[in-house]
């Protein structure tokens, strides 16, 4: 009795602390987002008007668009990206420390800067990836890529990956770190080569890591708000507008704060629903 007494003691301040700053937030978002509230004044019930709105108009359906295919290119490349680092980091000790100090830099980085830099190189006038490609005799192939709908989106997808590839990396090189010696050993004395060693053996043993990778990737691309901001404020013609911008123009810009509260508990349940399901699959595929 005293354990149990002692166990809630030491959790109180943790549970009054995740009531005030999670739990009362979420629940007057869901009670606002029945309402008309405007930041002032009385907040007038509007019952299902807002989600009404958000189902039945094309610019919030092609924003939660925009959203999953934003998040399905960074999700894929990225663990691709963080694999092959990871692999290849893993066969070279000498320098996989620095190597993977210098890869995890970008995630330390502040979203404005990344923002600011990768905007200069993609610009089509001094950019560096248009005087690269020009120099390569690719004329043909430079463009406005963050002022084209059909490349704005995947520009930023890229300068995203770029910059969480190391923490992924990181995460994959943690993976490696437990998987028992003897395992390669026995790769090499039954004659597999590397490649059959990284498909059969390594891969199958870092399925931990796959399930923690995809998670967080895709719990924090689905909410991304910077780098779509900063570099082409949902832009051009609404290419890049995902749902994130979408709330913060719907409060911030409108002041619609009822509404925009509507679309915070649309993408709550959306990246709940994801999570859920995925922890469920990637778990299950640890088992296999």
């Amino acid at each position: 009795m005293t354990s149990r007494r002692s166990m809630f003691l030491f959790t109180l301040p943790a549970l009054i602390v995740l009531g005030l700053f999670f739990v009362y937030p979420i629940l007057l978002t869901f009670q606002m987002s029945f309402t008309s509230f405007a930041g002032v004044g009385e907040a007038e019930p509007v019952g299902l008007k807002n989600y009404d709105r958000i189902v039945s108009r094309s610019r919030y359906l092609n924003a939660l668009w925009i959203t999953a295919k934003f998040t399905i290119v960074v999700v894929v490349l990225q663990t691709i990206a963080g694999l092959c680092f990871a692999a290849l980091l893993h066969r070279l000790p000498a320098v996989r420390n620095f190597a993977r100090a210098a890869l995890f830099t970008p995630a330390m980085m502040s979203f404005v800067v990344v923002g600011y830099v990768w905007q200069f190189i993609y610009s089509p006038f001094s950019g560096g990836l248009n005087a690269l490609l020009r120099g390569a005799g690719l004329d043909w192939l430079a463009r406005g890529w963050l002022g084209d709908p059909d490349t704005a989106l995947y520009a930023i997808a890229i300068a995203h990956i770029w910059m969480f590839t190391g923490y992924t990396t990181a995460i994959f090189l943690a993976g490696y770190a437990n998987i028992p010696s003897d395992v390669d050993e026995a790769g090499r004395l039954d004659g597999a080569s590397s490649w059959q060693r990284f498909r059969y053996l390594e891969i199958p043993l870092l399925a931990p890591s796959f399930t923690i990778n995809i998670m967080l990737s895709t719990i924090g691309t689905l909410k991304t708000f910077e780098l779509p901001f900063i570099m082409t404020r949902g832009g051009p013609d609404g290419a890049t507008r995902t749902l994130s911008l979408e709330i913060i123009e719907q409060l911030f810009g409108r002041y619609k704060f009822g509404f925009a509260s509507a679309l915070s508990i649309v993408m709550l349940v959306i990246v709940i629903m994801v999570a859920v399901f995925q922890n469920w699959y990637l778990r299950r595929r640890e088992d296999i």
